[in-house]
């Protein structure tokens, strides 16, 4: 049977463009004084926020490096920062790209000496790390606007990420926690699937095993927390900045942090490769409902985007072809 799969995507792909086409022609006026302010931004800022944006990606790979040398995984930070690039384009430029980001972290940790285990371990707490980082930073933004937050939401997330966050930590110090559940639940595979009883047991107990070497204490942990909060403030103060490079002097870092985080929660729907359209959106309309007039908002979030999709995803790409020649130099196909 077909997979109707590819349908559905170029559908939803239409309907984007659809939209973005439509919200071109609704506010054209705005469209044309905003590429008017892009064509003498304000240096100075514009400076800023390119430094802003590669002291964000900086934090990311901090954070993983934080991780990894709680496992007694001790790597050159440069590398470390090449990984977040090269992931990070991955990610957000494919179709499915956070699978294939998934996968290339993993290759690249395993080659960095990280067990199966620790590399799986550190890519779930980076994850978690980040959302969690996101989360609390989006309720702040709320608390200062005056607003009232979703509590109950808010406080679900928080505790299951907390939850989870201690689950992996103690599964990493303790596999023996987790041998007996695997060991249940084995059992039940393999008699569904005809095997003998303990068919996979050592695989899995070697990999638990694995998590033996992490030893991920306060001072890792708050260091790692640390550099997930800084990931994601400077990529705002990369708004920021291109918000002052087009003269929106006016808007308030509250402001400015509503708008962003309801970007970057629309960011978290996968829908088209870099989120072209959907972010764009969600940020503008932040910006204007921060007081922004619409043309300023625009200017400021293509230019945003200038830098955090097309110089960092850039560079990103440029980094992971590097990588490509570099490995393909070590392993030569005999």
């Amino acid at each position: 049977m077909r997979s109707t799969t590819p349908r559905w995507r170029l559908a939803v792909i239409a309907v984007v463009v659809t939209i973005i086409v439509a919200e071109a022609v609704w506010a054209w006026n705005d469209l044309v004084e905003a590429l008017s302010q892009l064509r003498s931004p304000h240096p100075g800022p514009v400076l800023v926020a390119v430094l802003a944006a590669i002291a964000s990606m900086r934090a990311y790979a901090r954070m993983q490096r934080r991780l990894l040398r709680s496992a007694g995984i001790h790597v050159p930070l440069i590398r470390h920062i090449q990984l977040a690039y090269a992931a990070h384009s991955l990610s957000v430029t494919l179709p499915g790209g956070p699978a294939f980001s998934t996968t290339f972290n993993y290759r690249q940790m395993r080659r960095f000496g990280a067990s199966s285990g620790v590399a799986s371990w550190c890519i779930a707490l980076s994850g978690i790390l980040s959302a969690t980082a996101l989360a609390l930073i989006s309720a702040a933004a709320g608390i200062a606007a005056g607003g009232t937050p979703a509590w109950p939401t808010l406080a679900g997330l928080l505790t299951a990420v907390v939850l989870i966050t201690v689950g992996v930590t103690r599964i990493a110090r303790n596999p023996e926690t987790l041998h007996r559940i695997t060991r249940g639940g084995l059992a039940g595979v393999n008699k569904v699937r005809r095997r003998p009883r303990e068919h996979g047991v050592e695989r899995i107990t070697g990999f638990l095993d694995q998590l033996r070497a992490v030893r991920l204490g306060p001072a890792h942990a708050t260091v790692a927390v640390t550099y997930a909060v800084a990931n994601w403030l400077l990529d705002a103060v990369c708004l920021w900045m291109c918000c002052l490079a087009v003269g929106a002097e006016e808007i308030t870092t509250t402001q400015l942090l509503v708008a962003y985080c309801a970007g970057m929660a629309a960011a978290s729907v996968p829908v088209v490769p870099g989120g072209l359209g959907v972010i764009d959106s969600a940020l503008i309309l932040g910006l204007v409902a921060g007081g922004l007039p619409g043309h300023t908002a625009i200017a400021a979030v293509v230019l945003y985007r200038l830098i955090s999709l097309g110089f960092i995803v850039g560079a990103g790409w440029i980094i992971w072809l590097l990588m490509r020649r570099r490995t393909r130099e070590l392993n030569p196909v005999s």
